[in-house]
């Protein structure tokens, strides 16, 4: 059994980007995309898990991962994504989702053996609860809080958040847990987001990311942790929040939290100056680390 930090499971979409000047961009995104480009590049040895059509292989060749890493099971479904941005910072979205990829099974990781298992999802019923269950009984669980929020029409696809039903028999299984500030204030009813992870970890998880444009907030129980993002410009503003979260647990490892906290908002700093997922090292995020942080 192939042993790795964290195993990073999600499908890698075909998104189709039309920015705030109508300009159309196609490129291949997802949270395990993003997720395992930043893990990588701060030295962790990381797995992804992804389903797509045979057909759609060449999406293979975004991951920045050894490709003996990439493990993949071919379904009859992959996901495309629309996103409409209405702002230069792309804050403001619509999203339309276009297909979305077969549901993921403890099957999909048979042979595979993590210290985190990390599901990185982009829509409900990307995952059930039942493959968090079984995740949290080989190692800590990850949970990107998109994949349970984030839903599709089945007709128009458009795409809309409401909150997870079963989050509180759920969290407690959660080591870390990621949402961003509008997710936080979904599932807490808050939109002070320092206590909106006091409610998250009351409820149950471990660890609390939250994401911000201006900052990245941590919450381990004890203290409220931040950390400024310090990006000179937002050309690679997508997959912000993906980049974070695995940075993070995967410094967790062997850090404290306020370690692995710096270097997790350092890099997507580092990431949002370019588009597409990270292809920096751990050397270039300390220089950054000395440059902005000190």
């Amino acid at each position: 059994m192939k042993q790795y930090s964290s195993v990073i499971i999600g499908h890698i979409s075909k998104d189709f980007n039309i920015d705030h000047e109508d300009r159309l961009a196609e490129i291949c995104g997802g949270a395990v995309l993003y997720s395992s480009a930043s893990a990588h590049a701060l030295g962790h040895r990381v797995a992804a898990v992804t389903k797509l059509r045979r057909e759609d292989s060449d999406r293979l060749s975004s991951f920045t991962i050894p490709e003996e890493d990439v493990f993949v099971s071919y379904c009859e479904s992959s996901t495309s994504i629309r996103n409409k941005y209405y702002t230069a910072d792309k804050e403001r979205r619509d999203c339309v989702c276009l297909s979305q990829g077969s549901p993921f099974s403890f099957e999909d990781i048979e042979g595979i053996d993590g210290d985190i298992y990390h599901l990185a999802g982009l829509i409900y019923g990307d995952f059930s609860d039942e493959l968090i269950e079984q995740c949290a009984e080989r190692g800590a669980v990850a949970v990107d809080v998109q994949g349970f929020l984030r839903h599709a029409d089945r007709q128009s696809g458009e795409m809309y958040f409401e909150d997870w039903k079963s989050k509180k028999e759920m969290l407690p299984l959660i080591t870390y847990l990621k949402t961003d500030a509008a997710e936080a204030e979904i599932m807490t009813g808050t939109s002070d987001r320092s206590e909106a992870a006091k409610i998250l970890h009351s409820w149950g998880a471990k660890e609390i990311l939250i994401t911000h444009n201006t900052e990245v907030l941590a919450y381990d129980g004890n203290e409220i942790y931040t950390c400024p993002i310090k990006a000179r410009n937002l050309s690679g503003r997508t997959g912000r929040g993906d980049t974070t979260f695995a940075a993070y647990i995967n410094e967790r490892l062997n850090g404290d939290v306020r370690s692995s906290l710096l270097y997790a908002t350092a890099a997507v700093s580092l990431k949002m100056e370019t588009p597409g997922a990270f292809k920096g090292t751990r050397a270039d995020v300390d220089d950054y680390i000395e440059k902005f942080y000190k």
